[in-house]
């Protein structure tokens, strides 16, 4: 089961998705590889302090966020990779590195990847580093608001 905060705001919003477990894991592609999901379909949350905001930056396990054309993207002076001391607090109920992308929850604005918004279906941690939620893009779109940019490179 999801972490119940993730299952509570998803159930009460009505969201269509499913959850699976997993073997532990806790590198993206390494839960790719465990949950069977494709790693491009596999989304990966990378938390990032943009101008002194908390983001989200949400894409595929198979890439790297650039932070250069992250930063121009979204029009910021400074970005860089959030520690976990700053963005701990916001996921109370979630193991560390096992965040869900959804940014109205934790309130923090989503940056999709190009990469990862042609996909059909999505799948993402459900707050720990053993279960996984699958969803459709278009309820991953209504739920979360992203910006789409390009923003990856390759591993």
């Amino acid at each position: 089961m999801p972490v119940r905060s993730v299952a509570d705001y998803l159930d009460r919003h009505h969201y269509t998705y499913h959850s699976y477990n997993h073997p532990p894991a806790d590198r993206a592609l390494d839960i790719a590889e465990a949950a069977r999901v494709p790693d491009s379909q596999l989304a990966k949350t990378v938390i990032l302090n943009a101008d002194g905001e908390l983001i989200m930056a949400v894409l595929p396990a198979n890439q790297l966020v650039d932070r250069e054309r992250l930063r121009r993207a979204i029009g910021a002076i400074h970005l860089r990779f959030a520690s976990e001391d700053e963005f701990r607090d916001r996921f109370p109920q979630c193991e560390t590195g096992g965040e869900p992308p959804l940014g109205k929850l934790y309130g923090m604005p989503v940056y999709l990847d190009d990469m990862l918004a042609r996909q059909d279906w999505i799948a993402f941690n459900a707050g720990t580093h053993t279960e996984i939620i699958k969803m459709d893009m278009v309820t991953f779109r209504e739920m979360n608001e992203p910006v789409e940019c390009s923003f990856t490179t390759w591993h």
